[in-house]
């Protein structure tokens, strides 16, 4: 390089140097008067940013206390503890089916009852049945039972019970066949039970030795 070169290239690097020490200056005193400077406090009333977080009313009304209670606005429950009444459902609605809409029927799905569960409740029905007498309340008990398909073993197991009993079981038996059939058990009912017991008459005399001739 010729002399005037020479100079010319460190008069750059000295105005370089100075710059950046002077950018280090201006940022180190800055953060100095942020970290000595008071601390942000609320702001004014009277300052429109003050004002955008007011609660107040704008007109001059009311105590500053949010609308309904805080039960208003949009996407919100309510308030605790309002029940809310039954409301017509709106045409406009983007859900509304007009297929779908009508009465609502609520009813109490009883299920079928099992093999091992008709005994299990019959039976005590059928023994209290022999002290009291009273058909009105076996036929109330049994029409609670969703019997299904098993209507006519329940009177096969009246019958099998009565034979295992005295003269008058059998005769209060009697009676309560009489009366089941239409409310509880249909004739074809009643015929395949006693079709049944003849079919198992050999267990029966098991237990019963007179009951072909009972």
């Amino acid at each position: 390089w010729t002399p005037q070169e020479k100079l010319l290239h460190e008069a750059r690097l000295k105005a370089k140097a100075k710059r950046r020490l002077r950018r280090a200056s201006s940022r180190d005193s800055a953060r100095e008067s942020l970290s000595e400077g008071p601390e942000p406090g609320p702001e004014p009333p009277g300052s429109p940013k003050g004002r955008a977080h007011d609660r107040r009313s704008r007109t001059g009304k009311g105590r500053g206390l949010p609308k309904k209670g805080g039960a208003g606005g949009k996407g919100v429950w309510g308030a605790p503890g309002v029940v809310y009444g039954y409301q017509e459902p709106d045409v406009r609605d983007p859900n509304y089916d007009e297929v779908a809409q009508g009465d609502t029927v609520y009813a109490t799905v009883v299920p079928e009852l099992e093999e091992e569960e008709l005994e299990k409740n019959v039976q005590p029905m059928v023994l209290e049945y022999f002290e009291h007498g009273d058909t009105s309340e076996v036929m109330e008990l049994l029409q609670e039972l969703n019997l299904g398909g098993r209507r006519p073993a329940v009177a096969a197991l009246a019958v099998a019970l009565a034979l295992e009993g005295k003269a008058s079981h059998r005769e209060l038996t009697s009676r309560l066949l009489a009366e089941l059939v239409g409310p509880v058990v249909t004739p074809d009912d009643m015929a395949w039970a006693f079709d049944a017991m003849l079919r198992d008459l050999p267990d029966l005399i098991l237990d019963t030795p007179e009951a072909p001739q009972v």
